[in-house]
C-alpha cells in the first residue's frame, strides 16, 4: 500500500456563496444551519439519526436499538420494521401526492411515458405479483439487466416490495460479466428487456442474457422475463422465458407491502472489477433507506414543485440512490432518460431539460467536459431557465470544467454539489448543502452531518493541511454496506484492514486519495492507484489533469504513470483537443510547460499523446487501468466489455 505524502501544488482560491434568494428557502439555510446539526450528530449520533429515522420514514415496527456495532460490522435501527418500496410509494398516496407526478421517462427515439405515484404504485404491486406467480418469495435474489426505461425502476420496487433482494447489472456489461454476478448472487428470476437504445442503435439484451444462461452456467436460474422495448425478434426458451406485459395484464394490482426487518437485504450491487471475482456490496433496508432519503434531501434540497433528473443508469449505485430511491421516498418528481450525447444530437440532455423544465440537474464530469468540447452554443439554443440547482457526480472535477459548468449552463445563479461518495457508502458523504456552505471549484467541501472524515497516513495519524493522504470515515453511518456478498473476511481486509485500528477504532478505508485545505474543505485527488511517484514524490493525477484542461487548446485529458527506471514514474497525459487545434510539437512543449508553469517541473508530463476521445465505460468513467496499458505498450488485459468505444484503443496505442 503507498504512503501517501501528495503535496498539492495547484491551489484554487475562488470561494462563491450561496445565492441569497436559493438560501432563503433552502432547507439548510446557512452554514451556521449546517455547523449546529454537524455538531449535534457529532455529539449523539446515535439520537441524531433516530430522530431522522423517526421523523422521515414510516416504520410498521420502531426498532429496539439504534446502532449494534461490532467492528467492522454495523447494524442500524435493530428490529426495526418497515419497507422500502412502502416508504417510496404507498405512503404518498394518503399525503397529497397520489396525483403528483412521480417518474417522467423519456425514450432514446423520442417516446416518453410519466407516471403519478398512484399509477407507478399500481404497476409496482401488479409485478411484485407476477413476481410471486414466477415461484420468486421473500429472500430469493432478483437478477436486473435492463435499459434505462420506466420497467427498471418498477422492477426494483416490485422486488423491495416482496422482500426480494435485486442485483442490478448494468446493461453495458458483457454476456461473461452478467453470469459472473448472477452465479454469485445465486439469482431465481432475470429480468431483461429483448433490446434497448443506445446511441442511435440497439443493444440485444436478451441475446446477452442467453449467453450467459447458457449451458445450465447459471443454474439457480428458473425464469426469465422479458419486457418489450425495440420490438426485434428474440429467442424465448419454453417454460423459462416470459413477456413481462403477457404476466402484467392479467396480474392484481392488489399487494401490500411485506414488513421488512431493517437489516435485511435489499440489494446486491456488483462493483464493476477489472480482474478477479466482482465484489458484491451488500445493502440492507432500513439504514439505506434513511441515508439515500435524507442525502437527497439535504444535498438537493428537494421541494415539492422540483423535477430532478440524475443522468447515471440504474444499474449503478447512483441511479439506485438519487433516481429511484432517495427522490421516490421523498415524494419527489424523478426523471429517467434512455439516451445519451451522440453525434446525430450532441444537445440531447439540454433537449431533456428544455421538455420537461428540469430544476435539478446531476451528472458526472466527463459529460460535463464533453460538453464543453462540444461548445456553448449548443446550450446556449435551448432555454436552461428552469434549472436551479446542478450537481456532479463520479470522480474530481476539474476547476475550469467547474466553472463552465457554473457559466454556461448554470448561468452564475445555480449553486453546485460536487458530490464525493461510493457503490459502498450507499450515499453522498461529502458535499456542499447548497443553501448554507460556500464553494470552491473542484472540491467536494464539507462532510455531511453524521459523517466524520479524515485525511491521514498509513498509520491512522491525521496529516497537515494541504497534505495529501488517505480518505478515511471514523465512525459508522446508516447507509454504509454491510458486508461483501458471501464474501465477509474480504470485505474486513479491503475496506478496514488496510490502516489498523487503533485502541479498537476502525478506519473506513476509501481507497481515494485527498487533502484538506486550511479552510477544512476536502480535496479528492482520485483513486490511490492514480497516484503518480516521480523521484519520491506523489502527484494526483486529478491536479495535472486540472492543469492541462485549464489550457485554452485541451477539452479533456487523463494522466497516468508510467514505470521508468531512474524516478520510478514518469507521466504519460492523453489529451483531446480544441475544435480549432491541431497536435503539434510546439502544442506538445506549450502544453508541458503550461504544466510546469501551474504546478512545477515535477508534474512535467513526459510524453502528450492527441486523441479523438479517451476510452470509458459506458458510464461514462475514463478507464485508466487501460491507458496505463498503452503508456506502457502492453496489452490490455482483464474485461473492457464497458468500453464505450474500441477504436479509441488503437488511435491512442500509435
Amino acid at each position: 500500500m503507498l504512503q501517501a505524502t501528495i503535496e498539492s501544488i495547484l491551489q484554487e482560491e475562488r470561494l462563491f456563496q450561496p445565492p441569497a434568494d436559493f438560501s432563503q428557502t433552502a432547507r439548510i439555510n446557512s452554514l451556521e444551519a449546517y455547523q449546529r446539526l454537524y455538531q449535534q450528530a457529532i455529539a449523539d449520533p446515535e439520537t441524531f439519526w433516530a430522530n431522522l429515522a423517526a421523523q422521515e420514514l414510516h416504520w410498521f415496527q420502531k426498532w429496539e436499538k439504534v446502532l449494534d456495532w461490532q467492528p467492522p460490522f454495523a447494524q442500524w435501527f435493530v428490529g426495526g420494521q418497515l419497507n422500502m418500496s412502502y416508504n417510496c410509494l404507498d405512503r404518498h398516496l394518503t399525503d397529497g401526492r397520489r396525483d403528483k407526478l412521480a417518474l417522467i421517462w423519456e425514450g432514446e427515439p423520442g417516446d416518453g411515458r410519466t407516471f403519478t405515484y398512484a399509477q407507478l404504485h399500481q404497476e409496482v404491486c401488479q409485478m411484485a405479483n407476477v413476481l410471486k406467480q414466477l415461484g420468486v418469495q421473500k429472500g430469493d435474489r432478483v437478477g436486473i439487466y435492463l435499459p434505462m426505461i420506466p420497467e427498471a425502476a418498477i422492477a426494483m420496487l416490485a422486488c423491495a416490495r416482496i422482500g426480494a433482494p435485486h442485483t442490478v447489472v448494468f446493461g453495458g456489461f458483457s454476456a461473461e460479466a452478467l453470469k459472473s454476478r448472477l452465479q454469485d448472487a445465486q439469482a431465481k428470476l432475470v429480468i431483461t428487456a429483448d433490446g434497448g437504445w443506445r446511441k442511435d442503435a440497439i443493444v440485444p439484451l436478451k441475446d446477452q442474457v442467453d449467453r450467459a444462461l447458457a449451458d445450465q452456467a447459471v443454474p439457480s436460474v428458473q425464469h426469465v422475463l422479458v419486457v418489450q422495448r425495440t420490438g426485434q425478434e428474440v429467442s424465448m426458451t419454453p417454460d423459462r422465458d416470459r413477456w413481462w406485459h403477457e404476466l402484467q395484464a392479467t396480474a392484481s394490482s392488489d399487494c401490500p407491502a411485506e414488513p421488512m426487518d431493517s437489516e435485511d437485504l435489499l440489494f446486491i450491487l456488483y462493483t464493476s472489477g477489472t480482474t478477479g471475482k466482482p465484489k458484491g456490496v451488500v445493502h440492507t433496508t432500513g439504514g439505506y433507506n434513511l441515508f439515500s432519503h435524507i442525502t437527497a434531501q439535504w444535498i438537493f434540497d428537494i421541494k415539492d414543485s422540483d423535477i430532478l433528473w440524475c443522468t447515471a443508469d440504474v444499474g449503478w449505485i447512483t441511479g439506485h440512490s438519487y433516481v429511484v430511491y432517495g427522490p421516490l421516498s421523498n415524494g419527489a418528481t424523478t426523471l429517467m432518460y434512455e439516451g445519451a450525447p451522440r453525434a446525430s444530437n450532441p444537445g440531447c440532455f439540454w433537449d431533456v431539460i428544455e421538455k420537461y423544465r428540469v430544476t435539478i440537474f446531476y451528472t458526472a464530469p466527463t459529460a460535463i467536459r464533453s460538453f464543453i468540447k462540444t461548445g456553448e452554443a449548443v446550450p446556449a439554443a435551448r432555454d436552461l431557465s428552469s434549472l436551479r440547482l446542478l450537481g456532479s457526480v463520479g470522480e474530481p472535477i476539474n476547476p475550469s470544467a467547474w466553472m463552465w459548468y457554473y457559466q454556461v449552463i448554470g448561468g452564475e445563479r445555480c449553486p453546485i454539489v460536487d458530490t464525493w461518495w461510493q457503490t459502498e457508502t450507499g450515499g453522498i458523504l461529502i458535499s456542499p448543502l447548497p443553501g448554507a456552505i460556500p464553494t470552491k471549484p473542484g472540491s467536494a467541501t464539507l462532510p455531511f452531518p453524521g459523517i466524520v472524515a479524515d485525511v491521514v497516513d498509513m498509520e491512522g495519524n491525521p496529516v497537515g493541511a494541504n497534505q495529501g493522504g488517505y480518505l478515511v470515515i471514523k465512525q459508522p453511518w446508516p447507509g454504509m454496506l454491510r458486508t461483501l456478498y458471501n464474501s465477509p473476511d474480504r470485505y474486513r481486509t479491503t475496506y478496514w484492514e488496510p490502516i489498523p485500528p487503533k485502541n479498537g477504532n476502525y478506519l473506513y478505508f476509501t481507497g481515494d486519495s485527498a487533502r484538506k485545505d486550511s479552510d477544512g474543505y476536502y480535496w479528492i485527488m482520485g483513486r490511490v492507484d492514480d497516484v503518480i511517484k516521480i523521484a519520491g514524490h506523489r502527484l494526483g493525477s486529478a491536479e495535472i489533469e486540472s492543469a492541462l484542461v485549464a489550457h485554452e487548446a485541451v477539452a479533456e485529458a487523463a494522466v497516468v504513470g508510467r514505470p521508468e527506471e531512474s524516478k520510478g514514474e514518469e507521466i504519460v497525459a492523453f489529451v483531446i483537443l480544441e475544435d480549432g487545434y491541431v497536435p503539434s510539437d510546439a502544442l506538445v512543449q506549450e502544453l508541458k510547460q503550461h504544466v510546469v508553469a501551474t504546478i512545477g517541473a515535477i508534474a512535467r508530463p513526459s510524453e502528450i499523446r492527441f486523441g479523438d476521445a479517451l476510452p470509458k465505460t459506458r458510464s461514462g468513467k475514463i478507464m485508466r487501468r487501460v491507458l496505463r496499458a498503452l503508456a506502457s505498450g502492453e496489452t490490455v488485459a482483464g474485461d473492457i466489455s464497458t468500453l464505450e468505444d474500441h477504436n479509441v484503443l488503437e488511435q491512442l496505442r500509435a
